[in-house]
């Protein structure tokens, strides 16, 4: 589960590069900043799992939130204009990060039950 957690935060990280240039300029710093906290959650994932999984599940659920209330985000999936960024929001806002929250989710519920025994 573990090895999940760390491919989905790579992924994240590798669509948010690919998706910085495509996003609109003044969003800029704010986009680098994302982008720093998922490639910090993917070294904090790879060194210590369990201080990631809750910061994990907050960040994936901001994001997917974040997505869902802006208008210009919502016109630019359901109108696929211009397909990349589509593309690139809806895997990486929405299709990345619900696997993020859910491996997350029930990595966590192992640990409390303790049938994850390697952390």
């Amino acid at each position: 589960m573990k090895k999940f957690i760390v491919l989905v935060l790579s992924a994240i990280s590798i669509t948010g590069i690919i998706g910085i240039p495509m996003g609109d300029p003044k969003f800029f710093l704010q986009a680098i900043s994302l982008e720093s906290a998922f490639v910090a959650l993917t070294i904090l994932s790879l060194k210590k799992i369990r201080y990631a999984l809750i910061p994990n599940i907050v960040i994936g659920i901001i994001v997917i939130t974040g997505n869902t209330v802006s208008p210009q985000h919502i016109d630019i999936m359901t109108t696929l204009d211009p397909i990349g960024n589509a593309v690139v929001l809806i895997i990486g806002g929405y299709v990345l990060q619900t696997l993020l929250v859910s491996f997350s989710i029930v990595y966590l519920k192992n640990l409390k039950n303790k049938k994850i025994s390697h952390i």
